[in-house]
């Protein structure tokens, strides 16, 4: 029998345990095998690992739970813009959307980019037309509404400040979520999810929707997607370099994880 392997995250750090009660921990854990199920039940029964990881994302994008879709943080002006990209590795094609508002699952208007326009990376209201030309799905605010995160909104704009995703000042949960998979035919996808900052300004774009950048995926090395603060991983390229590493200098996935994040595995 042939293998496949889905990995999915919901965001980087932690919850600290004094704001994580047992039946938040158990809502994160049951949201996250959700997501799981839903993308290895495609590879499973064959299908591919581009459709996985939309499906696995979907799912994370229709909890709120997670900073994407449903979930996502409020901007300064009290509205929701979502960054979302996909990327197939066996033909590098990928499709990305950025700062769009009202789209109920960004990762398939991501995928319709990709497969149904000639670009890879639309944005703001053109990229809102042509979710309405292609037919997507999209919701009112109310949709969007968390109180947690009007909650965060308000203590970032006391303070100041644009914030990642977190409850509390000491505690540091970002929410992008993301997937990656190889399915039976040996081809790998990736894709990633994000309401971006709580607080900002400026339509401002982090790097799940930057192919490299935060996203990537090439069958001769690797799937990337990547969480944390965007702006360091649109810096350094982070995705695109932990490929480029496996194909030109030959490491194993292992060692460019270790030279970037200090994992020790």
């Amino acid at each position: 029998m042939s293998t496949y392997s889905l990995a999915i995250h919901g965001g980087a750090g932690t919850i600290t345990r004094n704001s994580l009660t047992a039946e938040k921990e158990q809502h994160y854990r049951d949201a996250l095998l959700e997501a799981l199920v839903a993308g290895e039940s495609i590879l499973k029964s064959g299908g591919s690992a581009l459709d996985a990881v939309m499906q696995a994302v979907m799912s994370l994008e229709d909890c709120p739970l997670f900073n994407a879709g449903r979930g996502s943080v409020f901007t300064a002006t009290g509205q929701h813009e979502m960054d979302a990209s996909i990327m197939r590795g066996d033909t590098l094609d990928a499709g990305a959307v950025a700062g769009v508002k009202g789209i109920k699952n960004p990762v398939v208007l991501a995928r319709a980019v990709m497969e149904q326009s000639e670009h890879v990376m639309l944005s703001g209201l053109g990229a809102e037309t042509f979710a309405k030309e292609t037919g997507i799905t999209f919701e009112s605010e109310k949709y969007f509404y968390t109180e947690q995160r009007f909650q965060q909104l308000q203590e970032a704009i006391r303070g100041g400040k644009v914030q990642l995703d977190h409850t509390l000042s000491e505690n540091k949960k970002f929410g992008t979520v993301g997937a990656v998979a190889k399915d039976q035919q040996g081809n790998l996808a990736a894709a990633t999810s994000t309401g971006g900052m709580t607080n900002k300004k400026f339509n401002r774009i982090g790097d799940s929707p930057i192919i490299g950048a935060g996203t990537y995926a090439n069958n001769k090395t690797c799937a990337v997607s990547c969480t944390g603060h965007g702006e360091f991983f649109i810096r350094a390229v982070v995705a695109y370099d932990i490929s480029c590493l496996m194909e030109y200098k030959g490491l194993s996935l292992k060692k460019p994880a270790e030279l970037w994040f200090g994992i020790n595995w």
